[in-house]
């Protein structure tokens, strides 16, 4: 603190490129796939029927972005119709691991949470 009660909030590229990530992985969607895909690859259909509410373009964006960030591969195989299998990689099975003791967190303080904004609900 540099003579005033508030602190210094210094955004460094640093910190900006952090946020970046996070706010690419911290979606909705992209934790909903990386939790699915935890245990074995999956195709796009199976994806899709994994996560109620996605539709197709958002699922696409959200594979693609995952593909950028070097979380999920797509193989494609060649057939007659053409096999698409998704996949994290060594990164993001990293990845998985705190996605999901955050996801056990919510879980487990659910209806904390539920109660409090009810209450804050009320209030307002």
């Amino acid at each position: 603190m540099q003579g005033t009660d508030q602190p210094v909030i210094r955004h460094s590229e640093e910190c900006l490129r952090v946020a970046r990530v996070l706010s690419s992985i911290a979606g909705k969607w992209s934790v909903l796939i990386i939790m699915l895909l935890r245990e074995k690859p999956l195709r796009f259909s199976e994806l899709k029927r994994g996560i109620d509410g996605i539709s197709q373009r958002m699922l696409t964006l959200t594979l693609r972005n995952l593909e950028r960030d070097g979380l999920v591969t797509r193989t494609v195989t060649t057939s007659i119709p053409p096999r698409v299998d998704y996949e994290l990689t060594a990164l993001g099975h990293s990845l998985a691991e705190p996605v999901q003791a955050v996801g056990a967190w919510a879980f487990r303080h659910l209806s904390e949470i539920e109660t409090s904004r009810i209450r804050y609900d009320e209030k307002s």
